[in-house]
């Protein structure tokens, strides 16, 4: 994905305008590498097309698109494609943590605003949800026109939030979604894993696909700190005293743990796990997507 790397670079993207300007360049930059990948079969034409198989009626293949890539498509109705969208972003005060030049609440909204505009961009219906312990920020589900500049916009006026807990907005949108589809979380989920488990299974019953975006900073990743500090708490203000080299390792253990809690008990329960580091480029989240919302279609 050369050709499009440079725009998915968080650091870049940070300096950029608008969010709507920031969503436009991560997808285009996003949409540029993936044409000259491997993964051409993940393009955005597959909100409209989907790859031949055999015993499909050849009436629906397009021999134009054959002509240009040699590969066989054949086109989808509009009731194939159409997807419903629930995007969960916590906006919680540990979000607002950032080791570099980048906040974890500024990455997800970024990758948040940059799944918008594909959604847009594949008529699917999407809506936002912001919450910390309670649900601040709500833009039902819709493909209108209008509606993703409706989303950037308030993505845009997002203000960081108190503690978190997450198990509450979970439950309370769960028992809200009437239409299955897919909700879409983007949250460092340092919370209470067992209700945090809890809530996004709640979905699962009802029959709603989840994909998880675990969003940490790589100084939570890997506790690089050298001196002797003081470490305070974003959500409680507590503070304690460490040296790091007599807890880094302890730190790391009861972290990967954390996130091997997740990934296994997410995957046990049939939802896509997927952990980002906000010092890296945003086309995995982008990637992950796809790739589930191609699962479900």
């Amino acid at each position: 994905m050369a050709g499009g790397a440079r725009y998915l670079d968080p650091a870049i993207v940070a300096r950029l305008g608008t969010i709507d300007l920031k969503a436009r360049t991560i997808v285009e930059g996003f949409l540029t590498g993936l044409h000259r990948s491997p993964y051409k079969g993940f393009s955005v034409e597959f909100a409209e097309y989907r790859q031949y198989i055999h015993g499909d009626d050849l009436a629906t293949l397009d021999w134009k698109v054959f002509a240009r890539s040699d590969r066989h498509f054949v086109k989808k109705f509009e009731e194939e494609t159409n997807l419903t969208c629930h995007l969960l972003l916590d906006i919680s005060r540990s979000m607002a943590y950032g080791s570099g030049g980048i906040t974890k609440l500024q990455y997800g909204s970024y990758l948040t605003g940059a799944l918008a505009y594909l959604m847009h961009r594949q008529r699917d219906a999407f809506g936002l949800i912001a919450f910390d312990d309670r649900i601040s920020a709500l833009l039902p589900a819709s493909a209108r026109s209008g509606h993703l500049r409706a989303v950037l916009l308030a993505l845009e006026r997002l203000k960081i939030g108190a503690k978190t807990d997450v198990a509450k907005p979970l439950n309370d949108l769960a028992a809200a979604v009437r239409k299955r589809g897919l909700v879409v979380l983007v949250s460092d989920l340092l919370d209470d894993p067992v209700r945090v488990l809890d809530g996004l299974k709640h979905f699962r019953y009802r029959g709603t696909d989840v994909i998880v975006f675990h969003i940490l900073d790589p100084y939570e990743l890997e506790f690089p700190f050298e001196h002797a500090a003081r470490f305070r708490d974003m959500e409680t203000a507590d503070e304690v005293m460490a040296v790091p080299r007599a807890v880094r390792q302890d730190y790391i253990d009861r972290l990967q743990e954390l996130i091997a809690t997740y990934r296994r008990e997410l995957g046990l329960a049939g939802i896509d796990y997927c952990l980002l580091d906000t010092s890296k480029p945003l086309e995995l989240g982008l990637m992950s997507y796809l790739m589930t919302r191609r699962k479900l279609l």
